[in-house]
Formats: structure tokens, sequence, C-alpha cells
């Protein structure tokens, strides 16, 4: 029996910055993505990991910023890998595609190259949906894409900590409301926190929260003003268009 055909979209990123193939359904990047990307610091030399990657959405969207870093896109999706690949090329933007399980040991990442403390920065998007709360789509893609367990989080946080430099930076983004959990993640090894609150707009609380954590880190915890959205009429605010279009970075992306 023949493998399916996959049907595809392709989408613009960044104001058309990035061109981007992905499965019309399942798990889709879109806004998440690309704050992450404009929360990461980064610079040209840098090597940085983008655990989870899907179809390379965030980590593409660095490289685009910051010419000159070793891009390292991790998925476990060998389908989705194929597209991060795929997208890395279209976009000629060099990457090397890990087809890998953040949860996997050190063993597995030196054998796929990615040894103890070898990356200068790591971004990731984790699943982080409660299946206890929140109902599991039936599409299997999307499922893996979003639920997570009691463990997805300090596993995916193990891992960067373990693949950082002293001094490395984590950045990656939640559900505002499971800050908790991501306090607690980040407990061991990781300081210097900061932390920013993203709105879907100025009448509701955060949905969303952006991290960035150092590696051995001790200033204490900051947290940058809000990001909405669109305003309290719905009305999309400029700067965080700007943001989404790829004519700005973040706070967290400062150096």
């Amino acid at each position: 029996m023949s493998d399916p055909v996959l049907e595809l979209t392709e989408d613009a990123f960044l104001g058309g910055q990035l061109r981007l193939m992905q499965l019309k359904s399942g798990h889709r990047a879109g806004h998440d993505a690309v704050l992450l990307a404009a929360a990461t610091a980064a610079r040209s030399g840098d090597r940085i990991a983008d655990l989870g990657a899907g179809i390379g959405a965030a980590g593409l969207a660095v490289a685009s910023r910051v010419a000159g870093i070793d891009l390292v896109l991790v998925e476990i999706d060998p389908a989705l890998a194929d597209l991060a690949r795929a997208n890395a090329e279209a976009n000629a933007i060099q990457a090397d595609v890990i087809v890998l399980d953040v949860e996997a040991d050190a063993t597995a990442f030196a054998a796929a190259g990615i040894g103890p403390d070898s990356v200068d920065a790591v971004l990731m998007n984790p699943p982080f949906n409660d299946p206890a709360r929140h109902r599991v789509s039936p599409d299997t893609a999307r499922g893996i894409a979003h639920m997570a367990t009691a463990t997805t989080l300090p596993k995916w946080v193990h891992a960067a900590r373990r693949i950082l430099k002293s001094r490395g930076m984590l950045t990656l983004i939640w559900r505002a409301d499971g800050l908790a959990e991501v306090l607690s993640a980040l407990d061991h090894g990781f300081g210097s926190l900061q932390l920013l609150p993203v709105h879907g707009d100025a009448r509701g609380p955060a949905n969303r929260i952006l991290v960035r954590a150092m590696k051995g880190g001790r200033a204490p915890t900051q947290i940058h003003p809000a990001l909405m959205l669109n305003d309290a009429a719905g009305v999309p605010n400029p700067m965080a268009q700007e943001i989404l279009a790829g004519k700005g970075t973040l706070p967290l992306a400062s150096p």
C-alpha cells in the first residue's frame, strides 16, 4: 500500500520574509513560533538548537533575522523534519535537521551530534496543554504537538540544560496559567529569568508567557511589560504587528 499523500499549504511568515510549507491539517505553526523567535537572543556564530522544531518556523525565523548562526532543528516526527529540511532549503537557510525525541537520553543526543555543553542558545515551544483540562484532538499529529504530560516540561528543560554551554540561554513559550510549572522546571540549573506575558487582547488575562533563562545565571528575575496582541476593542496592536512582521524583536532578545 502506498503512503497517503500529505496535503500541504505554503504560508507567509514575518511579513513574507519566510515562506513555509506545512501540513494542511494537524499542528500548524503560527503566532507562538514567531513570538518565540522574536524573544530569542542570538549572535552570528552562535550554535542555536530549536527543540521540537516542527516545520522549523521558530528556528528559521531566528536565522532569517541573524545571519551566520549554526542552526539545529530537532524534531521527533520524520514527516515534519522533512518539511523543516525543505523549508530551510527553500529559504536559503543552512540548518542541520535531526530526527530525535527531545526526551531521549544524553547518548542519543551525542550520537546525533548534540553533545553536552555544545549549544549557545536553545528555543522551544513544548507541548503544553493538559489533557485533563483540554479536549484531545482526534488528529494524532495535532495531539502529540499540543498535549503534555506531567513530565514533559521538566524533561525538555533538562535536555536544554544538558546541551547548553555555561551561561547559555534557554527561551521558551508556555501557557500563562502554567507559569508555576515553568518556574519549578527552571529551578534546577537556571537563573537570571526574564518573563514576558502575552495577552490576546487587553480585556483578558495573559494566555502565553515567554521566558528566558540562563544556565547558571544568578541575577534577579525580571518581569517585562506585557505584550497585547490586540487592544480592548479588538484592534491589532501596531507594535505586536511589527513583531509578527519580523520588523522588530521583543525585550527578551536583547543581549
